[in-house]
């Protein structure tokens, strides 16, 4: 399952070599010559269940959330898995001057959260999706705020996604990027050194077939959700080696919690 740098490597060009990856464009390029050589000198990349990753057609994948960092980590992934990735982020993003045109430019997909219908903030993703696009989205909102970084509870988004264009559900764990940037600590502090193992994991397709064919409601999606957050979960609990909590930490509830106590 796990792979030696230099096995890492030369499955990467026997892999070019059989399935080359579909076209990535003038910028995602550019990230990709930037990215790559950069997380293979400063990382141990340890990457898993790749065959669970379809290469060709649209598709869903959620990852866990867990560092500022690990967006590197799961573009890598998706990148090694033969497919190019399109990732969900705010639109004030690509309004940006520079930012905004570099993402904008290498395919990333704006969510317009402005929106006064849920379906028209996903618009450009399920676009992208029936396009035949492998388009990312991170289930939980933010970073994890669990004390054990286990996946909270999740939002509807990538229920909505696939169940409006019929995609399959990928999940991907990933673990290590917090040894390199912890986040919500006070302060940034980026620790590169020693070089430190990430591991991604893709899990099988989320079986949301009791979900397909409905009406798209709001209880329907957030049924879908609790099976995509429960398959994803455990995706991390195989690839930590550890078993998942039962019930996933709220935030709101956490919050509300908060709030309450202070009053």
């Amino acid at each position: 399952m796990a792979e030696s740098s230099d096995q890492h490597q030369e499955a990467v060009v026997d892999g070019r070599q059989r399935d080359p990856r579909p076209r990535r464009g003038f910028w995602f390029g550019v990230i990709v010559v930037l990215v790559k050589p950069f997380m293979l000198t400063w990382t141990k990349p340890v990457f898993s269940g790749r065959e669970n990753m379809p290469r060709h057609g649209g598709v869903v994948f959620v990852p866990n959330h867990i560092s500022h960092f690990d967006p590197l980590v799961l573009g890598f992934f998706i990148w090694e898995c033969r497919r190019i990735p399109r990732l969900l982020g705010k639109a004030s993003l690509f309004k940006l001057p520079i930012l905004g045109r570099i993402i904008t430019s290498a395919g990333q997909i704006p969510v317009h959260r402005d929106s006064t219908q849920a379906a028209d903030a996903f618009r450009d993703a399920v676009a992208a999706v029936e396009r035949g696009e492998c388009v990312g989205v991170y289930p939980e909102g933010t970073i994890t705020r669990d004390p054990e970084l286990w996946p909270m509870t999740g939002k509807t988004g990538a229920a909505r996604i696939a169940l409006m264009t019929g995609a399959p559900v990928i999940p991907i764990a990933n673990w290590g990027a917090q040894e390199i940037l912890q986040s919500y600590t006070g302060r940034i502090r980026i620790r590169l050194l020693p070089r430190k193992t990430v591991m991604a994991r893709a899990g099988k397709p989320v079986d949301l077939s009791a979900f397909q064919g409905k009406p798209i409601t709001n209880q329907l999606l957030h049924e879908a959700t609790e099976v995509i957050m429960t398959a994803l979960a455990e995706t991390l609990g195989e690839l930590r080696g550890e078993t998942p909590p039962k019930e996933l930490f709220d935030l709101r509830k956490s919050r509300a919690a908060e709030r309450e106590e202070k009053e």
